[in-house]
This record gives C-alpha cells, structure tokens and sequence, in this order.
C-alpha cells in the first residue's frame, strides 16, 4: 500500500471567532492558535496514519516553519527526502473559524510558488513505486499538469483533489482516475460562471461530458454525491457529536479515500470510509489532531 503525494505544506493561523467582522470593523474576542497544515501534507500524513507508506514531494522555506515541517513528517512517518526547500517563505495560510466550526482561509504560498514540472520529474521514481497518486491544486498549474502527466505515464491511479479550484485546460479532463470536488469548486473547474443555478447532480453530468473519472462531490453535512462510471448514488454523512472545526475534513476524506482505493475495497465502500474520516475529523480542533487511525474510522463507521 503505497501513496504519493503532490502538494502543499503551510502553517495554519487559526483565529475561532464568535462572527465575522464587517469592513471596516474590529472585533474583540475569540482564540488563536497556529499549527501545520497544508493540504498536501495533511493527505500524507492522513495517509501514513492509516499505514500507508507515504512519500511526499512539497516545497518550504528556510525558516523555523520548514524546519518544523521535517520533524513533523519524520515522527508521522512520511518520506520527505524529495521535499525542495526554496528561497522564499514556507506558505502561510489565515484561517477565520466562526462558532458553527465553518472555515474561511487566505493563503500566501511563499515558496510553494517555486515547485516546478522539473520538481516533479525527478520525484518520477517515488510516483513509478505507488499504487495511487494523490494531487492537490496549491500547486502552480504546470506542477499539477506535470503532477498528473507523469503519473499517467507510470500507471498510477490518480486522485486530483480540485482544491483551489481554478479551471481545468481541456486536456487535463482525462489525466485523472478520480476527482473529488465540493460543490464550490465544480463549477470553477467548469468555467462556469457564479450564477449557474446548476445543482449538484447537473454539475455532475457536466463534468461526465469532460471525463470518464469516477466523480465524487463532497457536500458537507449532505454527505456526497457519486458518478463511478456506471451509477450516480448517495452516501450519506455521518452525523458527529459535534461540529468544532471543518478545516481539516476534507484532506480527511481525501487521504481516507486513496487509502482504501489501494487496497482495492469497492468504490462505494471507499467512499463511505472516506466518509467516516471526514465525521471523525470534524469533532477535533486541529488539522494534524484530528487526522484519524484506522481503528477511529472503524469506530465511527459502527456507530
């Protein structure tokens, strides 16, 4: 059970908030606290935490905040040894968390933005070794084609997670196995504009026009919605206790997700112990917290 992944590191500056200000307006209250984050890393080390053997390509800065990356990735388990440390900064993300745990977040990518397709190519070997490739869009878009082109050639099966969303040139719609957008970022992906008016279903039959990918849609709370190639279906949420922080849940879902795919478990089954994770996640503050072992999953599946 081998993964790669292709993505970001940053460290993440939480602010809980009771509401959001309005322009102009400063408001007091509320809890900070900074921790690494970065949706590349979050996957690997979703991934190593459920046994998988995970190798990690990212770039970082020479600073305190790389520094702490590589003993971060060293105590979960995470093979960094291709990881670039750049010129510029480790990337940095704002995140704004209001009382009903939903999230906001800015990011500056530092050096994240100096990964390059020349990166990518010689991280082939650890690609050529895997049996999925996970991909996020942190990435500068020629990094991501890169990412997905080279995975193509080595046989990979590739999971693109769309996030940031920006849109896709059209020869990227057959250069991933499975994508797994929400539904902001299916109409990004698209080109579409903000006005569509286009349900989840009907974003899901634009997207099949594009790609024989197996699609899933995450909705939150709604759970997601699935296009395998052969059947559109829903899998339900898994309701938690409670909601505290939903920043980490979808990198949850996303390491979950291309665990079970290497493992070979039905598509369906793959998305409900995706599922799970993503429950578990949302109860814990934290990213790297609330990040599950398999025998959480396992918990919140027979509940």
């Amino acid at each position: 059970m081998k993964i790669a992944v292709v993505g970001s590191y940053g460290v993440g500056m939480t602010m809980r908030i009771p509401q959001l200000p309005q322009a102009g307006e400063t408001l007091m209250g509320g809890e900070f606290d900074a921790g690494p984050g970065g949706k590349g890393s979050n996957q690997a080390i979703g991934a190593a935490r459920l046994g998988a053997e995970v190798s990690f390509l990212t770039a970082i800065g020479p600073d305190d905040f790389g520094q702490g990356a590589r003993v971060l990735w060293k105590d979960e388990g995470v093979d960094d040894s291709c990881v670039i440390t750049g010129k510029g900064h480790t990337m940095v993300g704002f995140i704004l968390v209001e009382s009903d745990g939903e999230n906001r977040i800015i990011v500056a990518a530092g050096a994240l933005d100096e990964l390059t397709p020349q990166h990518v190519e010689d991280f082939r070997p650890h690609i050529a070794d895997s049996d999925v490739l996970v991909v996020s869009m942190e990435l500068s878009l020629p990094a991501v084609l890169a990412s997905l082109k080279i995975g193509r050639e080595e046989g990979c099966l590739i999971v693109l997670n769309p996030a940031p969303a920006v849109k896709l040139p059209p020869e990227s719609w057959s250069m991933f196995d499975v994508i797994t957008p929400n539904r902001t970022e299916a109409p990004v992906l698209l080109g579409l504009p903000d006005n569509h008016g286009l349900s989840p279903k009907e974003l899901i039959a634009e997207m099949r026009l594009k790609t024989s990918a197996k699609i899933v849609m995450t909705l939150g709370s709604e759970g997601s919605l699935v296009d395998d190639g052969s059947a559109l279906y829903a899998v339900a949420a898994i309701k938690a206790k409670k909601v505290v922080d939903t920043t980490g849940a979808g990198d949850s879902f996303t390491s979950a997700l291309a665990v079970a795919i290497s493992e070979g478990r039905d598509f369906h089954e793959c998305v409900k112990f995706a599922t799970a994770s993503g429950s578990h996640s949302v109860g814990i503050a934290g990213v790297i917290d609330s990040l599950p072992t398999r025998e959480e999953i396992e918990k919140c599946l027979a509940q």
